[in-house]
Parts: C-alpha cells; sequence; structure tokens
C-alpha cells in the first residue's frame, strides 16, 4: 500500500527495519570512532569468553594436583578484568561520542528543515507538537542510537563468544541452543509491532501534553479571568492519563516479553544440563571442559535477555526517527528562481490572482487584479476575512498564486530567488514578534544584526522607541523578555515598526501596524510612518480607516474580491461599502 503525505508526494511505507537503517545512515561520517567502540566491545566479549576458559584451566589444574600454576592463573584474572575494563570504557565512550553526535545532527537538521517548510505546512501542526517532535522525540531516537546499539554490540559479541566456545567444547550440545532460536524470534517480533504502536501513542500523547500546558500557561490571564482553571485542569488530566495508559500497557508487553523469553533460555540450559550429565558424555569430556561448558551457557542467559529488552528501545527509537524522517520528507518551500533581485523599483502588479488555502473549500482571493507603482500607498481595508492579510501574505511568497500572477519590476515573482525577493521587503504584521534579547538586538534582527549604533538610534527615534526605552534602567539594552513579556503592545509593535525602519526595502507591508498603539503613540508613529513609506512602495493594511486617508489609493475587499477602489475622498463621494465602513467607524469615535 502506498502513502500520500500532505505535500502531495506519493511515498512507498517504510518497514521499521528500513527506517532504522536510515538512522543508522547518519553513522557515516562518525566510522573511526564508531571502529573504536566496537573494538572495544570485542575486547569485553573475548574477556567473557576468557573467563569461561580460565574456569576450566583452573579446575583441570586443581584436579590434576598442578598447583604450580597458580601464579599464571592468578595473572589471567587481573588480566582478564583488565582488559574488559578497557574495553568497556572504549565502547562506551564510543557508542555514546555517536550517539550523540548523531542525536545533534539529527536536531539541527529538523531545525533547518523546519526553517524552510512553507506557511501550509504551519498551519497544519502546532508548536507544541513540533517541540515535542525536538525534545521527547530526540531522547528516544537516543536510547535506540546509543544503548540498543551498545547493548547489541556488546551483549551480540559476548554471546558470538561463549557460543563459538561452546561449539569448540561440544558441538552436539550446542546445537540445542539453535533450536529455540525461532521461537525467541518469533516472541520479538510479536512484541515489536506492539511496542512500535505504543511509541506512536505516546509520543502523540507527550505532545497533546506539551500543547494543553503551553496554551493554559501562556494564555493564563484568559485562563483565570474566565474562570478556566477547572476545564485546562481536565484537559491537562485527560493528556496526561492517557500517556500514562499507554506508558504502562508498553511495561506490561516488555514486563510479558522477557519472562518468555527468558524461560525459553532456562530450559535450554536445564535441558543442556540434564544431558550433559548422562555418563557418555561425562566420560567424553574433563571436568574442566564439563563445567566451562555449562558456566558459559548459563553466561549467555544474561546477553540473551538484554537482547531481548532492547526491542523496546528499539522500537521506540523506531518510532521517534519515523516522526523526524516523516518531517524531513515534506517539501520545502519552492525556491526554484533563478533572478538575484538587488535594487527592486517597486513595482507591483497582481494580474487575475486566485487563493484557496489547504483544506478549505472557500476561495480567499477571487481574480484580484491591481498595481501599486514605486513609491505609491496603497491601502487595503474591508471586513475580517475579506482577503487583505492573504493578498499580503502572496507578495513575499509566504504563499503561492494558484490562479493569475504577481510582478515585481515587470517579473513574476517566481523568477526570484526567495532569499533576494525577501531582502527587498520590510514587513510589519499584527501579531508582534520579538525575541528573547535586547530591544535593541531585535531591531536590528537578522541580517540588520551588523547595523551601526547609531542607525539603531535614529530608527528608534523615529518609530518613537527611545520614548520609552529611555525610561528603563538600560535604555535601548533593555532586556525584553520572552516575546517581549514585559513591554505594552503598543512599545512591542513600535520596536517591530523600529525594525521595519532600519531594514529600509523598497518594499513596505504595514498588516495593521498601529492596532496595538493608543491615540497619542499613533499620532506619532503615523508621522513617523509618512516619512518611512515616501519613495518606496507601501501595500498597508487596515481596520481603522482614519489611518490610511492619505493613501494614493484605497482597495475594498469583500469576501476576496475588490469592490470598490479610489482615494478616500473619491470614495466617500461614491457612498458605496467604503463609506458605510468610514461612517460606521466615525459615529463610533
Amino acid at each position: 500500500m502506498t502513502k500520500t503525505p500532505q505535500n502531495g508526494v506519493v511515498t512507498q511505507p517504510q518497514t521499521g527495519w528500513d527506517v532504522y537503517l536510515r538512522l543508522l545512515s547518519y553513522v557515516r561520517g562518525h566510522w573511526p570512532m564508531f571502529i573504536v567502540a566496537f573494538a572495544g566491545f570485542a575486547l569485553y566479549a573475548g574477556s567473557q569468553t576468557a573467563a569461561a576458559k580460565w574456569l576450566e584451566s583452573f579446575i583441570d589444574a586443581v584436579e590434576s594436583g598442578n598447583l604450580d600454576q597458580r601464579f599464571w592463573l592468578a595473572l589471567a584474572i587481573l588480566l582478564i578484568f583488565f582488559v574488559r575494563g578497557i574495553g568497556t570504557l572504549l565502547g562506551n565512550y564510543g557508542f555514546s561520542y555517536v550517539a550523540r553526535a548523531v542525536v545533534s545532527r539529527l536536531r539541527c537538521q529538523m531545525f533547518d528543515h523546519l526553517l524552510v517548510l512553507p506557511c501550509s505546512f504551519y498551519q497544519q501542526h502546532t508548536s507544541s507538537e513540533l517541540l515535542s517532535k525536538l525534545t521527547y522525540n530526540v531522547e528516544q531516537v537516543t536510547g535506540a542510537a546509543t544503548d540498543a546499539l551498545k547493548t547489541a554490540v556488546r551483549e551480540g559479541l559476548t554471546v558470538l563468544g561463549l557460543f563459538g566456545y561452546m561449539l569448540f567444547l561440544n558441538w552436539k550440545l550446542t546445537l540445542l541452543f539453535v533450536a529455540v532460536a525461532p521461537l525467541v524470534g518469533g516472541v520479538v517480533a510479536l512484541a515489536s509491532k506492539r511496542l512500535r504502536r505504543l511509541s506512536h501513542g505516546i509520543q502523540d500523547s507527550v505532545g497533546d501534553i506539551s500543547a494543553s500546558a503551553s496554551e493554559a500557561i501562556k494564555g493564563y490571564q484568559v485562563v483565570r479571568v474566565f474562570g478556566g482553571a477547572e476545564s485546562e485542569r481536565a484537559r491537562f488530566n485527560k493528556a496526561s492519563e492517557r500517556n500514562r495508559r499507554q506508558f504502562m500497557k508498553m511495561v506490561v508487553t516488555q514486563s510479558v516479553t522477557t519472562p518468555i523469553i527468558q524461560m525459553l533460555v532456562a530450559a535450554v540450559v536445564a535441558l543442556l544440563t540434564f544431558i550433559a550429565m548422562s555418563p557418555a558424555l561425562v566420560a567424553s569430556m574433563s571436568t574442566g571442559q564439563f563445567i566451562a561448558f555449562i558456566s558459559a551457557a548459563s553466561l549467555m542467559a544474561k546477553p540473551i535477555r538484554q537482547l531481548t529488552e532492547i526491542n523496546s528501545t528499539v522500537q521506540k527509537g523506531i518510532a521517534a526517527a519515523e516522526s523526524f524522517f516523516q518531517l524531513f520528507d515534506e517539501i520545502p518551500e519552492k525556491n526554484s528562481g533563478s533572478v538575484i533581485l538587488t535594487d527592486a523599483k517597486g513595482r507591483v502588479e497582481f494580474r487575475d490572482v486566485s487563493f484557496t488555502y489547504p483544506k478549505s473549500e472557500s476561495q480567499a482571493l477571487k481574480n484580484v487584479s491591481f498595481f501599486i507603482e514605486p513609491g505609491e500607498t496603497v491601502a487595503l481595508v474591508g471586513r475580517s476575512g475579506s482577503g487583505k492579510s492573504t493578498l499580503a501574505g502572496l507578495l513575499p511568497r509566504f504563499y503561492d498564486v494558484q490562479q493569475g500572477e504577481i510582478l515585481l519590476d515587470d517579473r513574476p515573482l517566481s523568477d526570484y530567488t526567495l532569499e533576494s525577493l525577501r531582502n527587498q521587503i520590510a514587513l510589519v504584521n499584527q501579531h508582534v514578534v520579538l525575541f528573547e534579547g535586547t530591544i535593541a538586538e531585535n531591531i536590528a534582527y537578522g541580517a540588520l544584526s551588523g547595523a551601526s549604533e547609531e542607525a539603531i538610534r535614529a530608527a528608534a527615534d523615529a518609530a518613537m522607541v527611545t520614548e520609552f526605552a529611555e525610561r528603563l534602567p538600560d535604555g535601548l539594552n533593555t532586556l525584553i523578555g520572552e516575546n517581549g513579556l514585559l513591554l505594552s503592545g503598543g512599545q512591542r509593535q513600535r520596536i517591530a515598526i523600529a525594525r521595519a525602519i532600519l531594514k529600509d526595502a523598497p518594499l513596505l507591508i504595514l498588516d495593521e501596524a498601529t492596532s496595538a498603539l493608543d491615540t497619542e503613540s499613533e499620532r506619532f508613529i503615523q508621522t513617523a510612518l509618512e516619512h518611512v513609506i515616501k519613495d518606496r512602495s507601501t501595500l498597508v493594511i487596515a481596520h481603522r480607516l482614519s489611518t490610511i486617508e492619505r493613501a494614493d489609493r484605497i482597495l475594498v475587499m469583500e469576501q476576496g474580491v475588490v469592490v470598490e477602489q479610489g482615494s478616500h475622498a473619491e470614495l466617500l463621494a461614491q457612498g458605496g461599502s467604503y463609506a458605510r465602513l468610514y461612517n460606521m467607524q466615525f459615529n463610533q469615535d
């Protein structure tokens, strides 16, 4: 059966083994350390087999009265444990080094990929879900890449060493171990399917827990004022209880599987003991060989048990890796353009543009056509949901048009590389995004980080940031907390405007840029924006019509269609939709 992901690409489903091999492919760049770790555990496994051989030599020496070998036997004990210690050190360090490198690479690759995924991906996945992948799922991969692989190599080599030694002593008896292998494999296979399914459930429940907690913490004021504490508590408890149930199901599966396998191995060891003590076999083996054989068979029980127990860890890692690789296989936003835009003139034209959001049945835009001349300010007004923000999101190619085309300087946007196109655009959103750091660092964010202190201060002055920053302890160097938590909504929006002023791009998008400002601040900002929009193409989205009266042209939108356009005076004279909206707001004011 094939699977069609959200990006529309048909892919073949992968087995657990395929996923694990893909995970192990990340080890390729660390083969030298991997070989060191493998050699270390080979020494460890050899010391286990040497211990069984030492027991044979010790018993034979005592039985034959050859006591002058005591020096060499005592020295052999020290040597065996020294070799075991060196092997354990090399193996543990080597595998841990490789595993952490793999996990770090996976985490960085995931973050890098998240930075280039299209906006539609973020509309279909919550931030809590993605953070859960970066944190919880990564640790599950760590278990599969570190603990499971380390145990598999160490105990697997130990089993091979002991098995080879038993074959050397008595190959007929040793073949009894081979007989139980299919039974053990069957039990492990059945448990694997269930463990993997349960691991997916646990990972989903962790995402639900993160989402529930994140929303309640971020919206703590709304929760308290509207009495939502009880419902949020019930929601969180439900997610936590689901996680507990899934985890306990996994514990039961592991707890049932391990004893069954241990009993199978114990049954073989018991049968070996019974057969080995028959007079014919006892006569064909020395006492030392006989006890060494039984000891080797007993020593195999522990590594076999540990090998079966890593199955749960591997299945958790495979389930986590599947979520990683599913994200890695998401197609990044299209960047097929080859033209590098360096100095845009700012002429923008929308030609019969239509757009529908993924999983939406109604069109957000329907055959929209208009233009913005260089240096011109065009405002979009209309009720919520009329398509204004959608139009603004198409210009920086957060979404690609599905019908029609958008041209910048008489070339389709798709001709330009994404980076060079967005370098020509400054954006101020209604929902301001700030980052943990200082006010100055948020103004000079990203590619603007090299701006001089004078340029940052000039932008801050123009956006009225210094008006409130001067009252803070460290001025523009004041730390503002996560997403500007220590600032008011108006102060945060002024910082975003200062960021756009500092970028000094030929295209400017103002999406409700003054919505969070009080009347006095808005008056100052409007004056600053008049200087900012001069000689640059500006697209303004506004609900408060008083802020766009001086726009060169105003487009009135209803249900994704431009129903009117003209200057403020012309639209008022027409007495249509714009006049009704303006009069309604004027009467309210």
